[in-house]
């Protein structure tokens, strides 16, 4: 499996670079796994695709003000820490730059150094690296006056609310990155969703460096994915279960979610609570067990999200569909439109 297969042509003026508004207005491309079919319509209309008796499946992490812009130490050279992982009250994974300047027993200082991060040790396989922080006070309120939203490198366009880089139902704050089918609903949308007999189900996955990392490997395959904590809770898994016991379809927003569900699955599609990282990479030839449906955005070419979207759908009819989508002028990635495969 190629990473090259997974190649398609965008044109630039197709990445969104701000979000719609309202959220549900954003367009919704439906595909149809029975019979190939493709259907044009708008978020707003999702509620037509789900029946009575299904779960739609929603991730409700909280992407946390996780850039961090300030200078290093003794030089003055401008540094940018992106927080990825937390491992305890103080220390956490990060990307920084500039790399070379950054290097084990350095310190960098934000805010005149209300807030300091010292370099502890290269993180080898992500090329990241373990960085503690010393401040007077508390971390979080204090990264939420220092940090910024750290929005993907492809949006250029300054955001002018934050609150339109989270969905309306986050509440566990931890990621790096926002799990971006989840921004077109609206609370009253998952309303009349839940008007309908739609139960709604939340799971944790915090998005860490896998969002922000490409394939860069010839054979797809050899690409290692970078671990995320995610959480099924028992409520959640007994949930799930019963909906699936009941003929009831999964529907997933997001890959995320789909991630998470297929981690805490066994082969007979069971979901198990519990808690801890994956490193789940679903590809084609991966056979999803716990997932019946997806509502997703279109995502990066060579992407492990457009893999993900080849194993339910199949390689050549993702990109089949994905043409389709840059004929009709939907919008791509993270502030973009949408897409549900039934």
């Amino acid at each position: 499996m190629k990473t090259s297969d997974f190649d398609y042509f965008l044109p630039e003026e197709l990445i969104a670079q701000t979000p719609v508004e309202p959220r549900d207005h954003s367009r919704l491309l439906v595909y149809h796994r029975s019979d190939r079919s493709i259907e044009h319509k708008h978020f707003y209309d999702v509620v037509d695709y789900l029946n009575p008796g299904d779960a739609l499946v929603i991730n409700e992490t909280k992407v946390i003000p996780a850039r961090l812009l300030g200078e290093k130490e003794g030089t003055g050279v401008p540094v940018e820490v992106l927080l990825l992982r937390r491992e305890n009250a103080t220390d956490w994974e990060a990307l920084v730059r500039p790399g070379r300047r950054l290097k084990p027993g350095g310190f960098c200082s934000f805010g005149g150094g209300l807030l300091r991060c010292e370099i502890l040790r290269n993180v080898e396989e992500t090329g990241g690296r373990l960085v503690r922080f010393h401040c007077d006070g508390v971390f979080e309120e204090i990264l939420d006056r220092l940090g910024e939203m750290p929005l993907p490198p492809y949006i250029h366009e300054k955001l002018q609310d934050s609150s339109r880089y989270q969905t309306v139902y986050a509440k566990q704050e931890g990621s790096a990155a926002a799990p971006t089918a989840g921004l077109h609903f609206t609370p009253e949308l998952l309303q009349k969703i839940r008007a309908k007999g739609i139960v709604t189900v939340p799971v944790l996955l915090h998005v860490g460096l896998g969002t922000f990392r490409p394939v860069k490997e010839e054979n797809a395959e050899d690409h290692v994915m970078h671990s995320e904590f995610c959480q099924v809770t028992e409520e959640a898994a007994s949930i799930l279960n019963g909906v699936r016991a009941a003929g009831g379809r999964i529907v997933c927003v997001g890959t995320t979610s789909v991630r998470t569900l297929e981690t805490r699955s066994d082969a007979s599609g069971v979901i198990h609570a519990g808690a801890g990282d994956t490193a789940i990479f679903i590809h084609p030839g991966v056979t999803l067990k716990a997932t019946d449906a997806l509502i997703t955005n279109f995502h990066l070419p060579q992407s492990t999200l457009l893999m993900l979207v080849s194993a339910l759908m199949g390689r050549e009819e993702a990109l089949r569909v994905y043409a389709e989508a840059v004929r009709e002028r939907y919008r791509f990635f993270s502030f973009g439109d949408a897409m549900m495969i039934l």
